[in-house]
């Protein structure tokens, strides 16, 4: 389906104040423009904030009662259990407070719900397991905020319950001795889109300056919230939360706090993924290298090998791990083509992916941990909310969906819409998560179609580029793209910047690279200059490009690519279209961009 190329216009005399007033370079100046951040003072904090610039952990809702509560526990001895989730960032967060925890020689205990057989969230037989196993107090991260009657249950076994969470909030609360939410009904904490392992960072923060008398906490603590500071970064870009705010902070600290106090664990996949060598650690490194890995342990096996490879200090277990975890994710990676090759016929055999407003597509057989990955997948190519169900028919159980929206329209409250339909769901407004009885698929798929109908607006049926600026490719220096990295870390809420290039020709044929061949690799010529590019999954591409020497558009995002110790500036291909074609003008559909 073609995409729709927007090209950001500039006020040229807004550009040249920022650039004078703030002293930045004129292109960082104009993107910065395009971001919105003018004003000089939130230049400086965009550019070049600090860890000391995040809140005190004391302002956000119930830190100071659960800290309390956690620190009066530690003293008297009792059992401690964390109950996290099997995602990357309920991981993290586990192992934050199992860090700060273990530095206070408490010695938790903690409990990951198994994605294939329990689900997410709290659930009332595990936490008799935790009773029965000598825990009294037991810690959610990640999860909860929506487990009404697992709270009553833990009230029932004797247990206290503090909650952590970051997850949309339902019309009840739980009864819990603590709910820690920066989005607590009531409560006016000035940044709500903290992920669980930043809420989880800061409640560790809160209890290490109590635990040590002052805001100068025991070297301990210090190491345990210094590699906290990487834990929260990773789980912010793997949960895919908005990088402004304190969760830019996170990750901009966080990724160099990766490489330096990962741990054994992190410091093997970082030689598995090739990025032991590299001068530093970008975003895009976590979402689409690290963060596949950890979650492969929640995904194919059980979460527990990830909480514990983020948490050992044993090289040789860390190492271990490490290997375990990246052979899961070849096993996901295999699972996954061929789910996502199963699902894509059924859609267009059974559906009409280009004219539908939603897509929901269920089978037996089909990975409940590898579902999500593949309605994203989907999501992507026909720009359409996917819902992906595992159906269970032959053991009689629920079948189980995830569903993955498109930007700017919100999926949960889609899901709401029809929530008659189904055995529960939750979520965020892009991504969420549902139970079905498997006699009522049909009956949801009719509703949540219809539902999607009625909310998404044409402007969001279709797929757009928002281009930063055209440019020439003898412009890309490595200078310039260097000072483009300025604006970094990149992802939601703060994507890497996106230009656009004219007359563009191959100069020379282009090719697929990597193991599967799915990606392609491009060499790019305009008015004697050339440049490398790639393009990911386009390898469908290849039979439409225009033949060498023949010109087009092409939008692209700037990189540098560090190899041996030799950093070059090249490209990522994200589309392209025939010359002739003003990039402003919406297209036909046209070969190029063929299913």
């Amino acid at each position: 389906m073609p995409k729709r190329w927007h090209v950001r216009p500039h006020d040229s005399a807004a550009v040249a104040s920022l650039e004078q007033s703030a002293g930045v370079p004129s292109l960082v100046a104009a993107l910065l423009a395009s971001r919105g951040v003018t004003n000089p003072a939130d230049v400086k904090a965009f550019l070049s904030g600090t860890l000391a610039d995040l809140r005190d952990p004391e302002t956000l809702p119930g830190v100071p009662e659960a800290a309390d509560r956690i620190l009066a526990a530690v003293r008297s001895g009792r059992t401690i259990a964390i109950y996290g989730d099997y995602d990357a960032d309920g991981m993290c967060a586990t192992a934050i407070l199992v860090g700060c925890l273990d530095a206070l020689d408490a010695k938790p205990i903690w409990y990951v719900p198994s994605r294939q057989s329990e689900g997410y969230g709290l659930n009332a037989d595990a936490l008799s397991t935790l009773a029965a196993q000598g825990a009294n107090l037991v810690v959610t991260v990640d999860c909860g905020i929506t487990g009404v009657e697992e709270a009553r249950h833990a009230r029932d076994l004797g247990l206290e319950l503090i909650i952590t969470d970051h997850h949309t909030i339902g019309d009840v609360l739980p009864e819990a001795a603590a709910l820690v939410h920066p989005r607590l009904p009531g409560t006016t904490y000035p940044f709500g889109g903290l992920c669980g392992a930043g809420v989880a960072f800061k409640l560790a923060w809160a209890i290490a300056t109590r635990a040590s008398g002052s805001s100068r906490v025991t070297p301990r603590l210090r190491e345990a919230l210094l590699r906290g500071v990487g834990l929260a970064a990773f789980g912010t870009v793997t949960d895919v939360m908005p990088l402004v705010d304190e969760n830019r902070l996170f990750v901009r600290h966080g990724l160099d706090n990766l490489r330096t106090r990962g741990g054994p664990g992190l410091a093997r996949l970082l030689e598995l993924t090739g990025l032991a060598e590299r001068s530093r650690l970008e975003s895009e490194d976590i979402a689409f290298k690290l963060g596949p890995r950890l979650n492969a342990a929640g995904r194919m096996a059980t979460a527990s090998n990830g909480i514990e490879l983020l948490v050992t200090d044993d090289a040789a277990r860390g190492a271990s791990l490490a290997d375990y975890l990246h052979e899961l994710n070849a096993q996901r990676e295999s699972e996954e083509r061929s789910l996502q090759l199963a699902a894509a016929k059924q859609a267009k055999e059974r559906f009409s992916p280009e004219h539908d407003a939603a897509l929901v597509l269920a089978d037996q057989g089909w990975h409940k941990g590898v579902i999500g990955i593949v309605a994203g997948r989907l999501a992507d190519r026909w720009h359409r909310p996917v819902v992906m169900i595992a159906r269970d028919a032959l053991q009689g159980g629920p079948a189980i969906g995830s569903v993955r929206s498109v930007p700017g329209f919100d999926v949960l409250a889609a899901l709401k819409a029809c929530e008659h339909h189904l055995l529960g769901c939750g979520g965020h407004a892009a991504a969420a998560g549902l139970q079905v009885a498997d006699d009522k698929i049909e009956a949801f798929r009719e509703a949540f179609v219809a539902a999607v109908d009625a909310r998404l607006p044409q402007s969001l049926r279709r797929a757009q580029i928002t281009i930063d600026g055209e440019t020439s490719l003898a412009g890309l220096t490595l200078h310039t793209v260097e000072q483009l990295e300025k604006l970094a870390p990149f992802g939601e809420g703060n994507r890497r910047p996106v230009l656009c290039a004219s007359g563009v020709t191959l100069a020379a044929p282009a090719r697929t690279m990597g193991q599967s061949g799915k990606h392609l690799q491009l060499q790019l010529a305009q008015h004697g200059a050339t440049i490398r590019g790639v393009a990911f999954g386009a390898a469908e591409w290849l039979p439409h490009l225009p033949a060498p020497g023949q010109p087009f558009h092409v939008a692209f995002r700037p990189k540098i690519n560090e190899f041996r110790g030799r950093r070059t500036a090249e490209i990522e291909v994200i589309d392209w279209r025939p010359d002739g074609i003003d990039i402003g003008e919406d297209l036909p559909s046209f070969a190029a961009t063929a299913e």
